[in-house]
């Protein structure tokens, strides 16, 4: 890095501000466990600053009165402000309570304090033979030659032959202390760095959708030509690298297959007892999967709000022409009443276009229908009309207990196994019903690359089944933060 690069991080970065500050230690503390910890991604004014009110009292009761005198809605106030940059204040849709959210500044000086910590094991081979993986990955994952790829491919299959042989032979290779210590290290560093990116991802959508912004509103072209780079750029969020790269990964963690796998390694990996264990990765997966579904919110609501911006757009455009237009109307009433010698006349041409009456063609009586209405009976309709008048309602509040009664005791569930628990009562309108719930406590995901099968009677005691996309049931994320403290 050169000096001016330095000196411009030095005086532009929240983070290096952060480490700056005064109340750094309480900032750091405090912070970084509510929002780093815990993984909480949003959590009301009032919820953060009675958490901050305990943290103070403790503080002051420990350290001395007065150590920190302010009020928590105060700190609060300093930690958002543009100039500090450590909190994200918003307003979330039917609430007129602010939120909060850690700014990635926060996550990135948090990270850099706990690097200063002293480790007593620093694992070296794990991270040499993730380097030789990734360059085989980037080598032969670009490699057009269809033989150096055979090459390869047959190499790594000799290796996986020797291991089957040296296995069936009873050579088995099992990993010492040192080995399970070195990997678990590596395993815990990937999977924070990787729930810390997530709030990153979520500031550069922010970034990609306010340049979008920026251009429509400084655009001096034709609305025409505007909106030609709207719609080209329809998908300027998902289509964008960070975008795409995040769908991969986001993709390939709602795979079944890939989920229940890594639940069950992560699980077996917990139970061995490595040194250094740490309880909270146990279900970093699944605030992989919370990180995500706000990420993947925080994309629609963006693109919702982006639409909105360009209706409005239309709507000042359309108000402007009606001003002009009042305009004229209000200049035409004030003069109506002058004379007409006051006023000059011009036309367009040395002559004006003169169009006579008889051009017209004469009015021409339609042809009228002749209508037969003579040999008509009244008819009778066959079956019974009863059907309907009969209508189904279904509540969908005990269909969202049943929801949090299971999302109380695991993280996420599937739609087909909360109809496994709760039968379903009232046929295809509770299933529609389920589709449609909504509700604060829990986010609801489609995978249309999984199906599930629902199967119920009806009335008649005839089995119906339906097959619909899979519906994946989220414990929300600030519930799962406060369900797990």
């Amino acid at each position: 890095m050169q000096f001016d690069e330095i000196a411009g991080l030095r005086g532009s970065s929240a983070a290096w501000r952060l480490l700056r500050a005064d109340n750094a230690p309480l900032i750091l503390s405090f912070l970084g466990r509510v929002f780093v910890d815990e993984n909480i991604r949003e959590i009301s004014a009032s919820h953060l600053a009675s958490l901050l009110d305990d943290e103070l009292y403790a503080l002051n009761k420990r350290l001395g009165e007065g150590t920190f005198p302010k009020t928590p809605k105060a700190y609060l106030d300093d930690w958002s402000a543009p100039a500090a940059g450590w909190l994200r204040k918003y307003y979330i849709a039917d609430s007129d309570e602010p939120h909060y959210d850690a700014t990635p500044s926060v996550e990135r000086a948090v990270a850099w304090v706990n690097a200063l910590r002293e480790r007593g094991f620093v694992g070296t081979e794990s991270r040499l033979n993730t380097v030789f993986e990734l360059l085989r990955q980037i080598v032969y994952g670009t490699e057009t030659d269809p033989e150096i790829r055979l090459t390869e491919l047959r190499r790594r299959r000799a290796e996986i032959d020797a291991e089957i042989d040296a296995v069936e032979r009873g050579d088995i290779t099992v990993l010492d202390d040192t080995g399970r210590s070195d990997r678990y290290q590596q395993f815990a560093d990937i999977a924070r760095a990787l729930l810390s990116d997530f709030r990153e991802v979520e500031t550069n959508f922010r970034a990609l959708d306010r340049q979008m912004r920026e251009r429509i509103a400084t655009w001096g072209g034709t609305k025409g030509e505007l909106l030609d780079e709207v719609v080209g750029s329809r998908n300027l969020i998902s289509d964008s690298d960070q975008g795409r790269s995040f769908q991969a990964f986001y993709d390939l963690l709602l795979s079944t297959d890939r989920l229940d796998e890594l639940t069950g390694l992560i699980g077996r990996v917990q139970t061995l007892g490595v040194s250094g264990t740490d309880p909270r990765l146990g279900h970093i997966h699944h605030d992989w999967l919370d990180a995500g579904g706000r990420a993947q919110a925080t994309v629609r609501q963006l693109s919702e709000q982006l639409r909105r911006f360009l209706d409005d757009q239309v709507w000042l455009e359309n108000r402007r022409v009606m001003d002009l237009l009042r305009g004229i109307e209000t200049t035409a009433i004030a003069v109506r009443d002058q004379r007409t010698d006051d006023f000059r006349h011009e036309i367009d041409a040395a002559a004006p276009a003169i169009v006579l009456p008889m051009e017209r063609p004469l009015y021409r009586k339609p042809a009228a229908a002749s209508v037969d209405s003579s040999g008509i009976a009244a008819g009778h309709a066959e079956g019974s009309s009863a059907a309907l008048f009969e209508q189904v309602h279904v509540d969908p509040a005990p269909l969202i207990k049943s929801v949090h009664k299971i999302l109380r005791k695991q993280p996420q569930i599937t739609l087909g196994e909360v109809v496994a628990t709760a039968p379903l009562r009232q046929g295809l309108a509770e299933l529609v019903t389920y589709l449609a719930l909504d509700d604060a406590a829990f986010a609801k995901t489609f995978d249309d690359n999984a199906t599930d099968t629902v199967t119920w009677s009806d009335d008649d005691g005839v089995t119906r089944t339906a097959r619909i996309p899979r519906v994946i049931f989220t414990r929300a994320a600030t519930t799962a933060g406060v369900a797990r403290r």
